[in-house]
């Protein structure tokens, strides 16, 4: 059996991963134990991510004809890939929370919808917070002002209804100036 015969199987593998992908961060994973490349993995497994550390020559073979063939350049060295379908940020959350206790783990860069990160804008993908995060704060800021005209007309119908309630203080100061 030829050599790229047995390689194709892992490309497709990769292939299949990276199908339909929202997002794909690639990572130096050089010098993390073996206990914190274990509690990363169950990480990530544990929000949906796969995490792959495959070679780069695979990933270059994967990635043709994909957004994420901007990759390219940065394939160098001991690389792993972390893929998510369903949150974009997901990957880069993680493994940038990750990195903060890992010092020997490093992002190199990710491709989030198409567009790719590197540096100072991939930190800034990484701070975005999930979408159930961001799907609470919405229902939170709708929920607000609701909750407040509720408490106010409960306390006009504790005190026994609006003719019971005193004047707010700016009809107060503009009572006099009629009379």
């Amino acid at each position: 059996m030829a050599k790229v015969e047995l390689k194709q199987p892992v490309v497709q593998a990769i292939v299949n991963d990276i199908e339909g992908a929202q997002s794909v961060v690639l990572v130096d994973y050089r010098g993390l134990t073996v206990a914190e490349d274990t509690a990363l993995r169950k990480e990530l497994r544990e929000a949906g991510v796969v995490y792959k550390v495959c070679k780069n020559t695979m990933m270059k073979r994967a990635f043709e004809g994909t957004d994420f063939a901007q990759l390219d350049g940065l394939l160098e060295g001991p690389s792993a890939i972390a893929i998510s379908k369903d949150d974009a940020t997901a990957p880069a959350r993680i493994l940038a929370k990750f990195a903060k206790t890992a010092k020997n783990l490093e992002l190199k860069a990710a491709v989030v919808e198409g567009v790719m990160y590197e540096g100072a804008a991939l930190d800034a993908i990484a701070n975005i917070p999930s979408r159930e995060v961001l799907v609470s704060r919405l229902l939170g800021s709708l929920q607000s002002p609701i909750a407040n005209l509720a408490r106010v007309l409960n306390q006009i119908a504790e005190a026994g209804g609006a003719e019971n309630c005193t004047p707010a203080a700016s009809e107060e100061a503009e009572a006099p100036a009629e009379a």
